[in-house]
This record gives structure tokens, C-alpha cells and sequence, in this order.
């Protein structure tokens, strides 16, 4: 039985029957923030075209950090690919996630380190709520937050291991029109940071609400978050459905 509260975010995001019709979400959007500079890639991506598969858990950055090169991210086996665009490949890595064993916060990252994490994030920033509902996912709704004067209600969500995210249980929190304002997790191959990741700016595509605005910030033991500097922010201006 789906949790009550899911069904109504599902509703709020487009509705369940419109995304069990889609096979394809692209995105294009500006990701920048300080992050990126410490991992060694200073303003690689500030205008890419992501495309993600909504069956599976493969992802398409195009370009990627160079105008002739893409990066796919796909799972079944779990690999992250660098690409030309014309489909040859140019430097793969099996078994991605292993490769951040030891990392820190501070610690550089190559280019196959980077299309990893971008490659898994956004699949995930995408298919939310929808991968509620997929195999092996549980939601179920837990206490509601207050903050800035406005009731959060939330949803804690496991992740099984077929599927590749940030950390196996997340908190997302929805406003009362059901809509996403916030997501807690932990950035493991970050250091195990703790992340508040906002969400604002809905807007719908082709039926789809999506949120067009993302500011990630570091988050405290207690939930709170210091929104003074984000470390991450991703603009969205257009999304198109398949």
C-alpha cells in the first residue's frame, strides 16, 4: 500500500500515469557553485544538456568538460563512460564508486571521478518523486519540519542497492501543495558530508512539474542549514519529455 503522503506528492509532480508513459527526460541547465573549483574543475559545467533514461539508471552529459567529449553514467554493471560525440570511447571505469574510497572533501577529483557523481545525482534529481515507486524503494511518511514559518511534511526514503545515489536514506520535505522544497542526505563519496538541498522555482514541461532552481548547502547535525553560501547551485531552463 502506498504511503498517503506519496500519493499526493506523485499527483503534485505530474502524476504517476504521465511518467509510467515516459522513457526519456532531457534537461539543460547551468551547475556551478565553489565545489568545483576544490575538486579541480572550475566552471566545467555551466551549460550542459543532461539526458536521463526513466526505465534505468543511465544518464548523458553533453558536453562534458570539453565541446567534443559526453560522459554516460549507466548501472547493470555500474560504469561511468567518457565519450566523443560521435559514440567512441575515449576512458571508462567499472566499479566507479570504489575509486572515491579514502577521498576527503578536499580531494581533487578526475574526470571520471566527476561524471560518476553528476552522472548518478542527477538521474536521481530527475526521477524524484517517481523513484519512489520503483522497485526496492520505501518511503513512508515521518514528523513534519517547520521552518521559515511554513510546515514541511517529509518523507524518508530507503534506497536499495540496484540503485546508485547519494547515501541508502534520504528525508525529502513538501510544502502543501505538495511540492519538493528540501532534501537531506549524505554525500558519501563527498567525505560523508551533510547536505541540505533546496528546491524551488516549479515549473511544468510537458506536463512534468519540475523544480528549475537547486541551491545545495551544508547541513548541521541538528537538520539546520546556514543558507548563507551554497556549494552547489543548478539553474534549469528548459526540459523536454519522450
Amino acid at each position: 500500500m502506498m504511503d498517503p503522503l506519496l500519493e499526493e506528492v506523485l499527483e503534485a509532480h505530474g502524476g504517476l500515469d504521465l511518467w509510467s508513459g515516459l522513457t526519456k527526460v532531457t534537461a539543460r541547465m547551468s551547475i556551478g557553485g565553489p565545489i568545483w573549483a576544490i575538486k579541480g574543475w572550475p566552471d566545467a559545467l555551466l551549460q550542459e544538456t543532461v539526458g536521463i533514461d526513466t526505465k534505468v539508471e543511465r544518464s548523458v552529459f553533453t558536453p562534458f568538460t570539453r565541446p567534443d567529449l559526453r560522459s554516460v553514467f549507466e548501472v547493470g554493471p555500474e560504469r561511468v563512460t567518457l565519450e566523443t560525440l560521435d559514440g567512441e570511447q575515449v576512458e571508462q571505469r567499472t566499479d566507479a564508486r570504489a575509486a572515491f574510497k579514502g577521498y576527503v572533501r578536499s580531494t581533487p577529483w578526475d574526470v571520471l571521478n566527476l561524471g560518476y557523481f553528476v552522472g548518478y545525482a542527477f538521474w536521481n534529481y530527475l526521477t524524484t518523486p517517481f523513484v519512489f515507486t520503483y522497485p526496492g524503494v520505501v518511503a513512508r511518511e515521518i514528523e513534519p519540519w517547520r521552518e521559515s514559518g511554513q510546515t514541511w511534511r517529509r518523507l524518508h526514503v530507503t534506497f536499495p542497492e540496484s540503485i546508485a545515489t547519494h547515501n541508502p536514506e534520504q528525508v525529502f520535505y513538501f510544502d502543501h501543495k505538495g511540492l519538493q522544497r528540501r532534501m537531506d542526505y549524505v554525500t558519501e563519496i563527498l567525505g560523508s558530508t551533510l547536505v541540505g538541498h533546496y528546491t524551488s522555482h516549479h515549473q511544468i514541461f510537458g506536463g512534468l512539474v519540475v523544480p528549475t532552481r537547486r541551491r545545495v548547502f551544508r547541513r548541521n547535525p541538528d537538520g539546520t542549514v546556514n543558507l548563507n553560501m551554497p556549494s552547489i547551485t543548478i539553474d534549469v531552463q528548459d526540459v523536454s519529455v519522450e
